[in-house]
């Protein structure tokens, strides 16, 4: 009798020491992790990030919970990297580079119309490393690790009117990313620019405001821009990267071998991402257009355009100290 009150009392202890310490329930809960992504199941960066996530839990091997809002539910990439700057709501996201310029003014480089030639040159790139002084800056500055390359979609512009050359295209109302240098280099070549929320360019070309947007296929189709700017005219002025991002915040707090398992996890997932939107490129454009949604236009002076471009970027990589980058991806 005397023994059972005693093991009653110790349980009762132990019991009010977890209700005083919710902390240790906490810490015997497994992990959970919040993504975000602008768009559906379909897209590749939602696929990208799934694969992020599929890797982590095989590589850890514990206990873990993702995650992963989609559909905008959680804003657009702008806001997502400024809650994984502040250690909030957004643990993980892929983001545009274009939305970092905030905190680290290089970080729109790697995203800049004509840095890469093509995919196999992107890819280079970001294998080899030559990244990595803009990705220590993001980091250093934002407080956001950037621990994979998604993207690889050529980039085009879908107007409402077609054209096939520069001179043609003068004076077009393109809408831009926010990073200044896409201003700089389109208003270089004789456009318009302007700078419109993603998720408001449908409207905008629908009201008359602009004329045109730039965009990989992926992004085309996801956001039905055909709709309103049928001409897909293939300027090819860039090759898009996405940056898989995670907050440094978030990550200070996760045990070793789980930090050790997102930075490899995030590598696989960036190669995979941009392996499925390469792939996926041209087969989306080919579908839409023999669904009759949008009509692919041959621009001949790509080589013009990226000559008219050249001292803009030039003068931008010494603007924001990256000339050593600008010229190892040049030879690259």
């Amino acid at each position: 009798m005397e023994r059972r009150q005693v093991l009653f009392g110790l349980g009762a202890v132990s019991a009010t020491a977890l209700v005083a310490s919710p902390s240790i329930l906490r810490a015997q809960a497994p992990i959970t992790l919040n993504g975000a992504s602008q768009f559906n199941d379909d897209h590749a960066f939602t696929k990208a990030m799934v694969r992020f996530e599929e890797r982590v839990k095989a590589l850890y091997g514990k206990p873990i919970n993702f995650n992963l809002h989609k559909n905008s539910s959680l804003g657009l990439e702008k806001q997502y990297f400024e809650y994984m700057a502040q250690g909030r709501a957004v643990d993980y996201a892929i983001v545009s580079p274009a939305h970092m310029s905030t905190f680290a003014r290089s970080a729109p480089f790697i995203d800049a119309p004509f840095v890469f030639r093509d995919v196999e040159h992107m890819g280079k790139v970001v294998k080899a490393g030559m990244l990595k002084p803009i990705e220590e800056e993001v980091e250093k500055r934002a407080g956001v690790r950037l621990i994979g390359h998604a993207g690889g979609g050529t980039r085009n512009i879908f107007a409402n009117k077609p054209f096939k050359n520069i001179a043609e295209m003068r004076g077009l109302k393109v809408r831009v990313q926010g990073a200044p240098i896409w201003s700089r280099t389109f208003s270089a070549v004789g456009m318009s620019p302007t700078v419109i929320a993603y998720n408001e360019v449908y409207n905008a070309i629908q009201n008359g405001v602009i004329q045109a947007g730039e965009n990989e296929a992926a992004g085309v189709e996801a956001m039905k821009f055909y709709e309103v700017a049928p001409n897909l005219v293939l300027t090819q002025h860039a090759v898009s990267i996405r940056p898989l991002c995670f907050s440094m915040k978030t990550f200070g707090t996760l045990p070793k071998d789980l930090q050790d398992a997102i930075i490899q996890a995030g590598v696989e997932g960036g190669e995979y991402g941009r392996q499925v939107e390469s792939s996926e490129d041209g087969q989306k454009l080919e579908a839409l257009e023999k669904a009759g949604r949008l009509k692919r236009i041959a621009f001949d002076e790509r080589d013009q355009m990226k000559k008219l471009t050249d001292p803009v970027m030039a003068a931008y990589a010494k603007e924001i100290g990256a000339e050593g980058v600008f010229g190892q991806v040049n030879s690259a």
